[in-house]
């Protein structure tokens, strides 16, 4: 199904440290996050540490996420990863697997030219067909914004893309993403109500792994209220270890989810977990 409204970037569940993955708490993540009124989640994305894993890991985390969905709640897979080979590999285990969604950052560390990247994605979107296909847009982790030439001659090579991720800031950034006839979402939890006013699709959002209630009513209803919330949240969370706290938020809201990271993420220090959960207590 293509993505609609308001969806989480999930975090993955993990434990010992972060060595591997914690298969039981993934079930009542994804419950917690439809009981908060969202329209689905991205898996294996930035928030959820994708690119830290294994491909195996990422396979079996895939199947758990899709596996735990309730009917109607859409599962996007992210299977953007360092070499094509790779990445397409996951894309299609995405699709076989029963993802309603496939979506694609550009590969970090080299800065690939727009004929590169056109085959890059072009490859991915194939491997997937015919479900949906995202372009994951994230000039801040990739290392470099995505032409929009890539973009357009996706249009013309790969029937199922359907639209984009575009995490990056300030707003004049993710403008000239608004494309017509591609369905956008966008990252970064202050800018969602600009970017629907321009014709965004919705939002898919990190806040909403811990705060799913409040990116619904930024997205459904347009809420000023919910956003000067993500303002306050994003303020509070600027300075602190975002996977790690997020984990936390959610042990604090009573979803079985450790505060494990992969490393080199970290997690909270004693002070930084408690001002963590006294900003909990004021602003959820």
């Amino acid at each position: 199904m293509a993505l609609r409204g308001a969806l989480a970037a999930a975090v993955t569940p993990l434990s010992d440290g972060g060595s591997r993955l914690d298969e039981p708490a993934f079930e009542p993540l994804v419950a917690f996050l439809a009981a908060g009124g969202l329209d689905g989640l991205l898996a294996l994305g930035t928030t959820g540490e994708g690119i830290m894993l294994t491909a195996d890991e990422r396979r079996r985390a895939a199947e758990r996420f899709i596996g735990a969905a309730p009917q109607g709640f859409a599962v996007a897979i992210h299977c953007g990863a360092q070499t094509t080979a790779e990445t397409t590999e996951l894309a299609q285990h995405a699709a076989e697997a029963g993802a309603d969604a496939v979506a694609v950052i550009a590969p970090p560390y080299f800065a690939f030219d727009t004929t590169s990247l056109l085959r890059h994605f072009t490859a991915a979107a194939t491997a997937c067909a015919p479900i949906p296909f995202y372009v994951y847009e994230f000039a801040a982790r990739s290392g470099y914004a995505i032409p929009l030439p890539v973009i357009e001659g996706l249009r013309e090579r790969a029937p199922n893309l359907r639209g984009l991720k575009v995490s990056d800031a300030p707003f004049a950034a993710i403008e000239p993403y608004l494309v017509p006839g591609l369905d956008v979402f966008v990252g970064l939890e202050p800018l969602v109500l600009e970017g629907m006013r321009r014709g965004a699709a919705g939002a898919v959002s990190g806040l909403a792994t811990a705060c799913p209630e409040i990116v619904a009513a930024l997205v459904h209803d347009r809420s000023t209220t919910a956003h000067a919330r993500v303002e306050v949240l994003r303020s509070m969370l600027a300075d602190l270890p975002f996977h790690a706290a997020m984990k936390e938020l959610l042990a604090a809201r009573g979803v079985p989810v450790r505060a494990d990271v992969r490393a080199p993420l970290r997690g909270l220090t004693d002070a930084e977990r408690e001002r963590l959960v006294a900003s909990l207590t004021m602003n959820l």
